[in-house]
């Protein structure tokens, strides 16, 4: 069977093909539009974090900026300088590199 055959007998009464076709459509645009580019954002962040290094500016999941001080690869966590002799201890998956400077206030 080919296409065009296909699509006459949907027009004449259809099959039970169709409506597998029609799913499997469905399935194929829902992964190409939603699954794959999350799927493709996440490796991203996750390579970024993996290259942070002591000195680089982050912010946490909480919106907290800060300087990385330390990191501790056997618990997953690492030191965050927020402010001068103000140090806090956060799991490495909640923070993300900053690509901009933090807001200063004035």
């Amino acid at each position: 069977m080919n296409l065009m055959t296909i699509l006459l007998q949907q027009q004449e009464g259809g099959s039970s093909w169709s409506g597998m076709l029609m799913i499997i459509a469905m399935v194929v645009v829902f992964y190409f539009f939603m699954i794959r580019p999350q799927s493709k954002k996440q490796k991203e962040i996750k390579k970024a974090r993996e290259a942070m290094q002591k000195g680089d500016k982050v912010v946490t999941a909480g919106g907290i900026f800060g300087t990385i001080q330390s990191i501790n690869d056997a618990t997953g966590t690492m030191m965050i300088e927020i402010a001068k002799g103000v140090d806090i201890k956060v799991s490495r998956e909640q923070v993300y590199p900053v690509t901009e400077s933090a807001p200063e206030k004035k």
